[in-house]
This record gives structure tokens, sequence and C-alpha cells, in this order.
């Protein structure tokens, strides 16, 4: 079914002010109860690594919004603002970034760009999302913090640290010791 194109405009522009009012309040599992369909899909390949898979409402608020994106792990001073919105009928593409704590010597901001691709299912609400980042490129840029004295102890500890060990794990396997050379 195809809804009108300001009903998907104003559900992708919610969701753009909700990442600013989550960052606010310091919370975001809250989004997937006003955005998502009980029914929806989220996934997010994370570079192959930790593919995150999920099914319904209840799934995307423990994962993507619960334990990925819960400031309160760390990502205490980081934004995630959505840049650009584009829109194909009930298909929305939005361009955001993973906004590190405090900006370079040079003034840029330390960030990574990643695009989610959403369907408009009704009522305000999104039916699926698909994300991609480059999870290397943010490993890279939480080193960069960590050298700056920005990057949360807490946010390495539990997110960072794990994150480079299943990166690592994937890439070796079917590997033999002689070609690891």
């Amino acid at each position: 079914m195809t809804y009108p194109r300001e009903e998907v405009i104003a559900a992708a522009e919610g969701l753009k002010e909700a990442f600013v009012e989550a960052e606010k309040r310091n919370t975001w599992a809250w989004i997937a109860d006003e955005f998502y369909h009980e029914d929806a899909t989220y996934y997010c390949p994370y570079g192959g690594c930790m593919p995150v898979f999920a099914r319904n409402r209840d799934e995307i608020r423990a994962t993507h919004y619960g334990r990925d994106m819960d400031v309160g792990s760390g990502w205490s001073g980081w934004s995630f603002p959505i840049t650009h919105i584009a829109i194909d009928g009930d298909q929305i593409i939005t361009r955001w970034v993973n906004r590190g704590p405090g900006k370079r010597p040079d003034g840029s901001y330390y960030e990574t760009e990643g695009v989610s691709f959403i369907i408009y299912g009704g009522n305000g609400k999104f039916s699926s999302q698909y994300d991609l980042f480059d999870i290397g490129h943010q490993m890279k840029l939480c080193d960069e913090l960590k050298e700056a004295g920005l990057l949360d102890p807490t946010l390495e500890k539990e997110w960072v640290k794990p994150m480079k060990r299943r990166i690592i794990n994937s890439q070796e396997q079917g590997i033999t010791p002689a070609e690891a050379v």
C-alpha cells in the first residue's frame, strides 16, 4: 500500500526529532514504541561480525535502541543526528552520523556515517529498517577518541573491545595458522 507522501515525510522527520529528544533524555528504547509497528523488523549486519536481526518491536527495543544505543552504557556525549532524508513512495533512506564527544583540533567532529533503509507502514510507524555503517571505521574512530582522552572507559570495556574481538574472530574463521602469516 502506498501512503500519502506528506505522511511518510512526517514520520521520517518525527524520527529525526526523536533522535534529538533521545539525546536529551539520555535514553533511546522509547523510540521503538513510538515509531515501529508491533511486527516490525530491524537488521544491521555490523560488518558480518555481530548481525542483529530483530523480528518485532520488543526485540528492536531490546537490541537496537536498548543495548546498542542506550547512552547510559558509555555513549554519554555522543549524538546520532540524521543529516539527510530521501523518500520514494513508502521507502525512506536516512543518512546519519555516529558523532563522538568533542571535536578534533581542526574543529571537525569525530564521526562515522551510516545509512538506514526504512519502510513506512502507516499510522506514523515503520514496518522495517535495515542499517549499514562501516564498523571498522567506527573502531578506528574509537581509537582516535581514546588517544584524545574522550572515549568513555565503560564504552571501551562493554562495546569497543568486545566488538574488536568479534571483528578479529570473524576474519580469522577458516584461516589456518600457516595462512595467517
